[in-house]
């Protein structure tokens, strides 16, 4: 497997990619998420549209198995204008870590570390002092979490972030056992660069 750092054409090359890989690896827990082809394609629109926007992907020969990206928090400021209203985040100094996908039988190699990494280098090399991203939060209930559920948190708090109290995002998408969107709330974490 070779990571490779997208920006620019590169970037805007692997965005139909990206979308697929999205929908497929957040099928599972805890996203539940149904996919769709034309949200996706508009979403990461937010990734074309800035230029220091970043993608790294995890390929297999010219199989991408893996993505992960980031941009300057500005890029995404109307998504997430609420989640950091009173909270004493400079926004323009703090870049943003969207989403770490990686195919199933890929994980456990020390990828995910990789995509932290590389992201973090690039924000550091652009002057960034803070590095961001938020998860969905579920409820320790709901009928499709896994029994031997994996949980991330520990693999965060030892690369140096932690959940901002506070400091959340909502959003709707349709699960996959779901006849229609309902919202789910998303957690920040950020770490000092």
């Amino acid at each position: 497997m070779r990571l490779e750092k997208l920006t620019g054409e590169a970037l805007s090359d692997a965005i139909e990619d990206v979308a697929n890989l999205r929908i497929a690896v957040f099928r599972d827990w805890p996203y539940l998420y149904d996919g769709d082809l034309n949200y996706e394609r508009a979403y990461l629109q937010h990734y074309q549209n800035s230029p220091e926007a970043l993608i790294v992907g995890a390929y297999v020969g010219d199989w991408l198995v893996g993505a992960s990206t980031a941009a300057p928090l500005k890029a995404h400021e109307a998504d997430f204008a609420d989640a950091f209203k009173g909270s004493r985040v400079n926004i323009d100094s703090t870049f943003y870590c969207g989403e770490s996908i990686l195919l199933p039988r890929y994980r456990g190699r020390g990828v995910g570390r990789q995509f932290f990494e590389i992201r973090e280098d690039h924000a550091r090399s652009l002057g960034y002092t803070n590095m961001c991203f938020c998860a969905v939060v579920r409820p320790q209930d709901h009928p499709m979490r896994p029994p031997l559920e994996r949980t991330l948190e520990t693999f965060w708090e030892e690369r140096g972030y932690a959940s901002m109290t506070g400091v959340t995002a909502r959003f709707s998408w349709k699960d996959v056992d779901q006849l229609s969107e309902s919202q789910k709330k998303l957690q920040f974490w950020m770490r000092r660069l």
